[in-house]
């Protein structure tokens, strides 16, 4: 098995090698060893390697972030994936162990849960505080971590509840996670989607704080979500990272992993460094027409509130008063109901983790959010509790 140790492990190139390498072909030109070689192979294929298009997409990453960025990231802190999902499920299957438990908010990506669930990780929620434009409760995330919590995950831009977090929460967040020693894991897919008044800061800004994950792909921000590419992106000055084992650890799942498909690492490098913003604040501003549309035409709607209109994403959330309804027992059952009745199809907060919530795609042509206006207020009026005197 000796032969095939460079499969295991990386074979490095020293100054002794070079050395000799250098003599055997003095030896060889010179005709040693009984007889001159009239061959030789040419170095074409190690130059080639040191542009490899892995290389290439991680340089193209790493610039693309670095302009928000003060501890400026190398092609070695990024890691490619396809899409968001697999960073998703690498970081969860890295921090795996016995008795380890991950932080997640009460309305998350449900994709969190499944991969935890998938591999062992207890999830405890923390809580968001939706009359104070979502943030937070830092309190609730501290009383539940304890010596076995190895990461708290945050979205931001928050989905589903379409909030952007300020630089003054993050800073706090950061703190938090330094007090009690663990990771953060920040989901920023939706980085490009932005048409409220809070700007966008990456989590990494804290890297000097807490070493920080960040998660992102093209799909959200450029739609394009089948095209599955993304990254992962190791904010960590400090090379945290590094002496826990994590960078191991990720490239030893990676390496038995597929890779994201040919064609989109090569046009990723030229759709992150060309997409002109023009592009983005086209399509933010009819999101944001949406919004706006679909939040003041809920105020018909009594029974499904939006305590904050949101400032990113592609979707409103609301939350369901069942004590105006009648024959409506949860999310679940509104959402049921109002597909069989309206042919409208909305999610339920328990997918989310959240019940007794429901989010609404404000993604689509303008003239579909006013037929579905039409159709949740038929709806409703069918379904309002009567009035008792």
């Amino acid at each position: 098995m000796g032969q095939y140790t460079n499969l295991f492990v990386p074979s490095f190139e020293t100054d002794q090698d070079e050395e000799v390498e250098r003599k055997t072909e003095m030896q060889t030109l010179n005709g040693g060893g009984g007889g001159v070689w009239r061959f030789k192979g040419n170095k074409a294929a190690k130059e080639a390697a040191s542009v490899s298009m892995k290389g290439i997409l991680s340089r193209a990453v790493a610039n693309y972030l670095n302009s928000d960025l003060p501890h400026k990231l190398k092609s070695d802190d990024i890691f490619m994936t396809i899409g968001c999902c697999q960073g998703i499920e690498t970081m969860i299957q890295v921090l795996s162990s016995p008795k380890s438990n991950i932080l997640l908010s009460s309305l998350v990506y449900p994709l969190y849960h499944s991969y935890a669930i998938h591999d062992l990780v207890e999830i405890r929620k923390y809580e968001l505080l939706p009359d104070q434009d979502w943030e937070i409760d830092l309190q609730s995330v501290e009383a539940i971590a304890d010596h076995n919590t190895v990461a708290m995950v945050i979205c931001n831009p928050h989905n589903p509840c379409g909030n952007v977090y300020t630089y003054h929460h993050l800073k706090k967040v950061a703190e938090m996670a330094r007090k009690l020693g663990i990771m953060v894991i920040s989901d920023e897919v939706f980085k490009e989607t932005i048409y409220g008044k809070n700007p966008f800061v990456p989590m990494g800004i804290f890297a000097s704080i807490i070493p920080v994950v960040t998660l992102g792909s093209i799909s959200k921000g450029w739609l394009v979500p089948g095209w599955r590419i993304g990254w992962m992106a190791m904010n960590d000055p400090s090379n945290v990272f590094k002496t826990t084992g994590v960078v191991e650890s990720i490239k030893h799942l990676l390496n038995i992993s597929p890779d994201p498909s040919t064609i989109l690492q090569f046009a990723l490098p030229n759709i992150l460094e060309k997409t002109k913003k023009d592009y983005f604040e086209k399509k933010n501003l009819t999101l944001s027409q949406n919004v706006d549309m679909m939040f003041d035409a809920l105020k018909e709607i009594p029974c499904l509130v939006c305590p904050k209109k949101p400032e990113s994403c592609t979707s409103l959330v609301t939350k369901l008063d069942l004590s105006l309804l009648e024959d409506i027992t949860d999310d679940v059952d509104f959402c049921m109901k109002l597909a069989r009745e309206e042919n409208l199809v909305l999610l339920p907060g328990e997918v989310f983790g959240k019940n007794n919530w429901v989010r609404i795609s404000i993604g689509v042509e303008r003239s579909m959010l006013q037929d579905v206006f039409v159709r949740l207020k038929d709806f409703f009026t069918r379904h309002i509790k009567s009035q008792t005197t």
